[in-house]
Formats: structure tokens, sequence, C-alpha cells
């Protein structure tokens, strides 16, 4: 057998299992809209708040207060470890995030990225094509928004081009019309304000003698700045940006 026809059984493992847990996480989020449907809740914050509480499981006889425990309620008290190493050690979680699956990025996201600055940093480390193979089945109720937010309040000139791709790879996810239906409107709003800032940071195109900077067309662009600024005007019909 040649060396390229030998199959790789522990990356279709992997991808199998991404794959089960993605389906799971759908189903379940689904069947939490469902109940929210039926309990007629009285605001979109009370439906969301459902969804995004869906995976939690309620606390057996066991796990509540007079059980028998067996971790420390503060584990970081526990002898021989110093507040610089812990220090130490959350840092390098922040920085070395990479998940293999969404289920792995949802707990990252929220476990370790608490600030803006750190979710933005994540989100340009990754990439716009690691994040689209992430997302593929599903970027998952109630993330996209808050993907958007980070951009939304940390993007930089020089992070332009590739907040770009970020944006792209999320818009190519299954569903994802149906997300960017479902975000709040804080969240719009941030999306909105999110495409004026890429806008306004593309550099201005040269405007030849006699006549108006708005009457050039894209092709007297540099051929760079063309394809972003291209790239920019799908996205806008995309998100539904006006």
């Amino acid at each position: 057998m040649e060396r390229n026809d030998i199959i790789d059984f522990k990356a279709l493992e992997k991808e199998l299992q991404a794959a089960l847990s993605a389906d799971e996480k759908y189903q379940r989020e689904n069947a939490a809209k469902l109940r929210a449907v039926e309990q007629r809740v009285a605001s979109y914050e009370e439906f969301r708040g459902i969804v995004l509480a869906s995976h939690l499981k309620p606390l057996e006889r066991k796990d509540k207060i007079g059980g028998k425990r067996t971790v420390p309620w503060n584990c970081h008290t526990t002898q021989g470890r110093t507040t610089q190493d812990e220090a130490t050690e959350i840092s390098q979680e922040k920085t070395c995030l990479q998940p293999e699956t969404s289920a792995e990025f949802c707990r990252d996201w929220r476990r370790y990225l608490r600030s803006g600055p750190e979710r933005y940093q994540a989100l340009l480390q990754l990439g716009g094509p690691k994040l689209g193979h992430l997302f593929q089945m599903d970027v998952g109720f109630g993330l996209l928004g808050e993907l958007l937010v980070a951009l939304a309040d940390h993007v930089r000139p020089a992070d332009r081009l590739e907040v770009l791709e970020v944006l792209r790879s999320l818009a190519s996810t299954r569903r994802f019309a149906l997300n960017l239906s479902l975000m709040s409107r804080t969240e719009k709003d941030s999306c909105r304000g999110l495409f004026q800032k890429l806008k306004a940071m593309g550099t201005p195109r040269p405007v030849k003698e006699g006549r108006r900077q708005e009457e050039q067309g894209l092709e007297e662009w540099p051929g760079g700045l063309q394809e972003e600024e291209r790239l920019l005007e799908e996205l806008l019909r995309l998100y539904q940006v006006d």
C-alpha cells in the first residue's frame, strides 16, 4: 500500500467525535428552544438564557449542601503552589488556546477569556480558516454575537484584513443567517459599528483630476486593497448591514 493510501484512523476518530459533539449540542439547544417557545417566555433575553443554559444538569442529592466534598472549595490554597505559579498557568492557558472542536472553543471562550482584549487576541490567533473549520457545523446559539462584540470593541487598522477573514469564515458556517437573526439589539448595533470602523480604516482611493472620489470604481484601488474592499462589500451584504 502506498504511503498516501494509509488511513489515519486517529484523525478520523477525532473528526467523528467532533461531529457527534456538534450534533449533540445542536439537538440539546434545539430542544431548549422548543421548550422556551412552549413556555411562552416574556422576552428574548429569557429565551436566550434558557438556550445558553441547556447544557446544565440538575444537582443530585450527593452534590447538595452537606454532601461529602472530594475537592477543596478553594483549590488555589493547595500547598506547594504560589500566586505567581497560578498566574503563569492561567496566562499560558489564555495565550495558547488550541481548541479542536467547537465545544472546546466555547468552553475555553467562557472559562479563560473573560476580558474583551483577551477574546479579540484569541480570535486573531486562531484566524479565519481555523474558526471556519471549528464552526463548520454551527457557530452555536448566542456565540456569534459575542464574537462580533469582541471584534467591534477592539478592532485595529493593522488587523483589518485578519478581521475580514474571520468575518468571512463565520459567514460561511451553517445556519449563519439564523444565528444572525437571533442576535440581540446590542449585538446587532456592535456588528453595524464594526463594519463602520472597517470601512473607515480603508485607505482613501486617489482622486483623478476632474473627477470626484465617489465617481471612481474599485478597479482603481491598489491590488491588495482592491480585494479587501471587494471582500468588505460582500460581507456587508452577508451581515445585512446597510
